[in-house]
């Protein structure tokens, strides 16, 4: 491909042709012709993951290179469906946007692009409401596929993240109803389930302890949905807070000539609350 060739296609264009000759069968990368749709996920994982962490950061040099990645990934998959013969990245292209369409009946009245322009009253809470309806009436028009009765949790991907899997669980059974109106009534789940663990826990029955402690998280996602918390952003950010904290606790202690393994657990916790007011004062950050 000549350079007055390079300029006549689309940066979409080139990429789907690198992409191709990439697994070209006898000039193509080893490596990329090795590769198949269960060798990609633990890559396609870790995308989504550096995608994520580039927003937190708020590098949007660095966002923009890893969705470069991300779509890679995605470009990947389409070629090797097209190579079996089965879909290419344009039927990807194609059927995101008629789904898109269809799910945005406030914004493209006869879901066609051409109907853009009608403008609709609705809330961001609204449209949510509407889509959730929209899929559930997909998905009774998909069937199940096992035979069994339709139900408003099918096709929730049995791979996704627990917290994430808990809060769609939720989400799908809010949307008929089966749901508490009120933060309180949450809360007070929480402590029941809290009160089962300790129930669990008094009396040294290790598979009841395990039981009753999912159950805490699955009563801690559901208050942090009625927050309108992310759960799993939510994690992130205490994780990293104690990370920063207890490399500074680090610090501290080498300052102080300290071996941790050796000093009181009472010591410990002085050199932590002092590395939570350092952090605090460099971050900007809550004490908590």
């Amino acid at each position: 491909m000549n350079r007055e060739d390079q300029d006549q296609f689309s940066p979409m264009d080139r990429l789907l042709a690198l992409m191709s000759m990439l697994r070209h069968r006898e000039f193509g990368c080893p490596w990329d012709l090795k590769q198949t749709f269960e060798s990609l996920i633990p890559y396609t994982v870790e995308e989504v993951h550096e995608v994520v962490h580039a927003i937190e950061s708020g590098d949007r040099d660095e966002l923009r290179d890893e969705l470069g990645d991300l779509l890679f990934q995605v470009v990947f998959y389409a070629q090797m469906s097209r190579e079996e013969g089965g879909f290419d990245f344009q039927d990807v292209a194609a059927e995101v946007t008629a789904k898109l369409l269809r799910r945005h009946p406030h914004v493209f009245p006869d879901g066609r692009l051409e109907s853009f322009g009608s403008r609709q009253e609705l809330s961001a809470g609204e449209v949510v409401s509407n889509w959730e309806a929209i899929k559930r009436a997909e998905r009774a028009g998909q069937g199940n596929g096992n035979g069994e009765p339709q139900s408003v949790l099918d096709g929730l991907p049995q791979s996704l993240p627990a917290l994430e899997k808990a809060r769609k669980l939720q989400q799908r059974t809010a949307g008929v109803g089966f749901d508490w109106q009120e933060v309180r009534p949450v809360i007070d789940k929480l402590k029941e389930e809290i009160g089962e663990f300790e129930q669990a826990l008094a009396a040294g029955d290790g598979a009841e302890m395990r039981e009753e402690f999912g159950d805490m998280l699955f009563a801690m996602v559901n208050l942090a949905r009625h927050c309108k918390i992310d759960s799993e952003s939510a994690l992130r950010e205490s994780n990293r807070r104690f990370e920063a904290r207890f490399r500074d606790l680090e610090k501290l202690a080498a300052e102080r000539g300290w071996e941790l393994p050796e000093r009181e657990l009472r010591e410990l916790d002085q050199l932590w609350a002092l590395a939570k007011t350092r952090v605090r004062e460099r971050t900007g950050g809550d004490s908590h």
